[in-house]
């Protein structure tokens, strides 16, 4: 079994340890409850919720906000229960082509059906069909209960977590497992880099179908929770809802390339990714909808437009260079970017076996703007879907602000990961690419 402590970034970061990783754990869950609280019942104002904390004091009014949810309710634990069977059989029967992730230092490939796109027009269209057109359940619900569902979402997360925290260690799925030593941090960070239990991928199934999935639902239930305050949904709401549909969409449509990512490649199944995509995707990546319930802002017809228009161009950059990129190497690097023949390094390295590989760097197209150039495109596409918000208060901006440090931070761990790997030839990329993420700046 490997040792997280030769491979992984955030075992060196000093502040990721012990004091530091035992603050994310207890801090984190709480704030996804005051989040939900401060939009739905202060307004979304921050300087509400200081007031609040002001005349309750802290710890009291934390209690005051968590304890009538923290065990959940019998109607959310029911939401979430028919959610997960529904997207288990989804992810389970739905076809879809079988596609391979990267091979692991160990020697392990992962496994995928590639049904994502699929899955989710079902599901986006069953809960529409269901709930906005036959009335089999009022859509509305989800809204009228989310607090009660992030409560319960927070308990079931808690304890998910410990029973992979114990399978990595005694009955692991890939040899790409093991302990630091260190039972908080492997709590935190997970002890298995692909676990799986009856035959399902827990992060295929928590990243994508848990997590990603559970994102445009929501925002649906807060469009018609609008609608069912105010007779109409607003501009402001439609605009919002609109692209973040696009956006969740386009994720799916390329869910494949998503087994390609840091999350999947690098991110063990622990507290870290686990946590993060069962309770602060629902709770945090939704709070522009959830906020605009109660602010039905009317932005008109040219912002509204100006607005997709620069969504959907935002979307496309992130979209067309991670393209780029893979169809570059299924090609082997024979492949013409803007016309011309991609330029390319090919990098040598040797894996954790001691055997000499290859890859192939993109020093071509978007890549040789930055080289994370794409992060650039997903800011701008959440801000895109932000501003119809306005700027009466700060919460919906929210998002975008953490999804930048996400971004930015995320560029740092690949430098240090991809220089580990690829050595002199990382060297000679980033003489090419000099800049990370905005050319000129960072």
């Amino acid at each position: 079994m490997s040792n997280p402590k030769n491979n992984n970034y955030y075992t060196n970061h000093p502040f990721m340890r012990n004091i530091g990783v035992l603050l994310i754990i207890l801090l984190t869950p709480p704030s996804a409850i005051v989040f939900w609280y401060t939009s739905q019942n202060l307004n979304g104002s921050f300087m509400e919720l200081f007031r609040f904390f002001v005349e309750h004091g802290f710890f009291s009014g934390i209690y005051q906000i968590w304890a009538p949810v923290f065990w959940g309710s019998k109607t959310a634990w029911t939401i979430i229960a028919i959610f997960v069977t529904v997207e288990i059989i989804f992810l389970k029967l739905l076809p879809g082509k079988t596609v391979y992730g990267p091979t692991t230092p160990k020697g392990y490939t992962p496994v995928y059906k590639n049904n994502g796109f699929l899955a989710f027009l079902l599901s986006v269209g069953l809960f529409w069909l269901l709930g906005f057109q036959l009335k089999v359940f009022n859509p509305a619900m989800i809204y009228d209960h989310f607090g009660e569902i992030l409560g319960a979402l927070n308990i079931f997360s808690w304890l998910f977590c410990i029973i992979l925290y114990f399978k990595g260690i005694y009955r692991p799925t890939t040899p790409d497992s093991g302990s630091s030593g260190n039972p908080l941090f492997d709590y935190y960070w997970g002890t298995d880099l692909y676990p799986h239990i009856f035959g399902v991928n827990v992060k295929h199934f928590t990243n994508c179908r848990f997590g990603m999935m559970s994102w445009p639902l929501l925002i649906l239930s807060f469009v018609a929770k609008q609608q069912e305050l105010y007779g109409s949904v607003s501009d402001s709401m439609i605009v919002s809802v609109v692209l973040q549909l696009i956006y969740v969409s386009i994720f799916f449509f390329y869910e494949s390339g998503y087994f390609n990512t840091m999350d999947i490649q690098e991110d063990r199944a622990g507290y870290y990714i686990v946590w993060g995509v069962m309770v602060w995707i629902p709770a945090v990546y939704t709070l522009t909808a959830h906020y605009l319930v109660k602010h039905p802002l009317h932005i008109g017809p040219v912002f509204s437009a100006v607005l997709i228009i620069a969504g959907i161009l935002s979307f496309y950059n992130k979209t067309s260079m991670n393209r780029q990129r893979i169809n570059v190497r299924k090609n082997n690097g024979n492949y013409k970017i803007w016309g011309h023949k991609a330029k390319i390094i090919r990098a040598e390295y040797v894996d954790d076996n001691g055997k000499k590989q290859e890859s192939i760097l993109l020093v071509d197209g978007w890549w040789g703007i930055a080289r994370h150039f794409h992060y650039v495109g997903e800011v701008l596409g959440a801000l895109c879907w932000s501003l119809p918000a306005l700027f009466e208060n700060f919460m919906p901006y929210f998002y975008v602000i953490y999804l930048t440090i996400l971004l930015f931070h995320r560029a740092k761990r690949d430098d240090v990961k991809c220089r580990r790997k690829y050595g002199k030839y990382w060297d000679e990329y980033c003489k090419e690419v000099p800049y990370k993420v905005i050319p000129g700046i960072f």
